[in-house]
């Protein structure tokens, strides 16, 4: 029994494979009929209809004649046109003790800020005392300075007074002590010649008597001896005037005229002494004097310095933090004021509005740089008021671009801008985010196009007409654009259909283009042979191809060697180039770091990246 009940269960599962094969077939021919039928309709399509018109796939736009709006649409934030800015005025870093709430109503003279003082504080203590010590080192200084004048005239008298005594001692010796002495050696000589005559004559006497026998011998011989005595004393008075006129004299008044050179080197020493005295005295009365004075200042600027650490309202009116004012935003990494936040000098802290009326702070690119001018209306669109415009003009532009901006990105070029509303509005608040609109032109009757209609082809703009199920194109002249539209001042009409998506390869060389400054205008090979002289005077390169390195090695127009062609040398070709980078100096190895770095990154990017410069050629060429 079971094995009659697995027979008859095979043939059931038979005969239903059987069915579904049956019922498969015939919907597969169905399905084939279906492809069929839609192949063939899609060949007459494509080539029944596309023989028709080739061009019926393009985006198109036709021509229009009429009213066009040159306008720059930027992004803007409302702040008060006339205010007064507060700032922090303490030296240093300090924080925030105390602060009132933004947007408080405050009359003149209300607080507005206080400031950290504690380290001020213990300045002032430290300096009060050091101007206590410099201006005791000053009466010191001063009371010096009268002893050191007091004493080198006391000096310089008593250096006067040796000196006249030398002179006069001079004039004495030669006036009158030296004749007296003359004089007492003559009469001594005159003396000794009287003596030594009365001598000779009582000898004279004395032998006459001695022969007749009327004395005696010894008689005779004292006479004798008194005359030798006369005779030797006026030898004696002679040598004795020879002395004092041969050496006595002229010593006495070398020694007396040296005595007055003596002294008169004496004065003038003690003259130059004094004066050094008194002048070093004097020097440091001075410098004692600037330095009390400049503690003195130093200590009002501390005092000055702690007023300023309580900041009141100089008028009435409405309370604006500085960070709330400015245009926020990634470029600005100001902390939002507040108790306890760090603040450095000369920083901006409030903006007390004067009046009502507003303006818009605006950031304009360099792009749109050259159609925005002083005087352009301008229509203001606030967030936060729905439905209402406000109107102005542009009264500033800035004669650099934001240092900021160019900071955060130094690709990203803006230029501040001021527009200031008419009237008083005082439903604007600042800080409000608006969007300007520059009305740079209005036309009532122009044909205009799209922007990415334009090409610059050969140095010319150019379009693509599509005119009887082709592609034609045309030179046009063409004026200012609204990023939208752009103006066709000649060469279409209105009417006339542009192709929306015209071929990039038509823009991708500038045949014939112009260097502007230059005058060089040819072929495309002029033009790279002229660069690459250029580029081997300022380098000492030759940037078309490096020695002892292959030419396919080279980067495009780079002029340094690409990675596949670093990998490619041979072991002398390394070598050679190795030393070539020894002999280079640090500036020429700096750029050809750059250029290989630029190499490897342009062939990372492959096509795609090309693709992308072609597309940006778009919009080029409007006047």
């Amino acid at each position: 029994m079971a094995d009659n009940n697995g027979k008859s269960n095979q043939d059931k599962s038979k005969h239903s494979r059987r069915g579904v094969l049956k019922l498969i077939g015939s919907k597969g021919l169905w399905i084939a009929l279906i492809f069929a039928v839609i192949a063939v309709v899609a060949v007459w399509f494509r080539v029944v209809r596309g023989g028709e018109d080739p061009t019926s796939g393009l985006a198109t736009f036709v021509a229009k004649r009429g009213p066009l709006t040159i306008s720059i649409p930027e992004s803007g934030t409302i702040k008060a046109r006339e205010k007064i800015i507060i700032k922090n005025e303490i030296e240093g870093r300090t924080s925030i003790v105390s602060l009132i709430p933004e947007g408080t109503h405050v009359k003149k003279g209300d607080l507005l800020i206080e400031l950290d003082a504690s380290v001020l504080e213990d300045s002032k203590i430290d300096q009060e005392i050091a101007v206590q010590k410099a201006y005791a080192a000053f009466i010191d200084a001063n009371e010096t300075l009268a002893v050191v004048q007091n004493q080198s005239i006391s000096d310089v008298n008593v250096a006067q007074l040796t000196l006249e005594f030398a002179i006069q001692d001079l004039d004495q010796y030669k006036k009158g002590k030296y004749p007296n002495e003359e004089t007492t050696a003559d009469n001594d000589i005159t003396l000794r010649e009287e003596e030594l005559k009365r001598a000779e004559e009582t000898l004279t006497w004395s032998q006459k008597l001695y022969e007749k026998k009327y004395i005696s011998q010894t008689e005779l011989m004292a006479d004798k001896l008194a005359v030798t005595r006369s005779k030797n004393n006026l030898e004696l008075a002679q040598n004795n005037l020879s002395l004092l006129e041969d050496f006595t004299y002229h010593r006495n008044i070398a020694q007396f005229t040296s005595d007055v050179t003596q002294a008169e080197m004496a004065l003038e020493r003690t003259e130059r002494k004094s004066r050094a005295l008194v002048i070093q005295a004097e020097a440091d009365l001075k410098a004692k004097e600037l330095d009390y004075k400049r503690q003195k200042d130093k200590f009002v600027k501390i005092e000055d310095q702690l007023k300023k650490a309580k900041i009141y309202s100089p008028i009435d009116a409405m309370v604006i933090y500085s960070t709330t004012a400015s245009r926020g935003g990634f470029r600005d990494r100001r902390e939002p004021m507040d108790v306890g936040v760090e603040l450095t000098e000369r920083q901006e802290l409030f903006q007390l509005p004067t009046a009502e009326s507003a303006m818009v702070e605006v950031d304009i690119h360099e792009a749109s740089l050259e159609k925005v001018r002083l005087g352009l209306p301008v229509v203001v669109t606030v967030d936060a008021l729905p439905g209402k415009k406000f109107f102005g003009s542009v009264q500033r532009i800035a004669p650099l671009p934001d240092a900021q901006s160019m900071w955060m990105n130094p690709d990203l070029k803006v230029y501040n801008t001021d527009v200031y509303l008419e009237g008083n509005v005082p439903s604007l608040r600042t800080g409000m985010s608006c969007k300007v609109e520059i009305i740079v032109e209005q036309y009532d009757d122009v044909v205009y196009v799209p922007v990415q209609t334009v090409l610059r082809v050969g140095g010319e703009s150019t379009v693509f007409v599509v005119k009887d199920g082709s592609i034609e194109e045309r030179k046009v002249k063409v004026g200012l654009d609204n990023r939208r539209m752009i103006r066709i001042i000649s060469g279409l009409d209105e009417g006339e259909v542009v192709s929306m998506t015209p071929p990039l390869k038509s823009a991708a060389v500038e045949h014939g283009s112009e260097i502007a400054g230059t005058g060089l205008s040819g072929s495309g090979d002029t033009l790279k042979q002229r660069i690459n002289e250029k580029l081997e005077e300022t380098n000492g390169i030759d940037v078309r191809r490096p020695p002892s390195i292959p030419s396919e090695g080279v980067g495009p127009g780079q002029g340094s060697p690409g990675r596949e062609g670093l990998e490619s040398l041979t072991p002398e070709q390394k070598e050679q180039m190795r030393k070539r980078l020894e002999n280079m100096t640090p500036e020429e190895r700096e750029k050809m770091r750059q250029r290989f770095q630029g190499t490897g990154r342009r062939q990372g990017r492959g096509e795609g990246s090309r693709q992308g410069g072609g597309t940006r050629t778009q919009g080029a060429g409007r006047d």
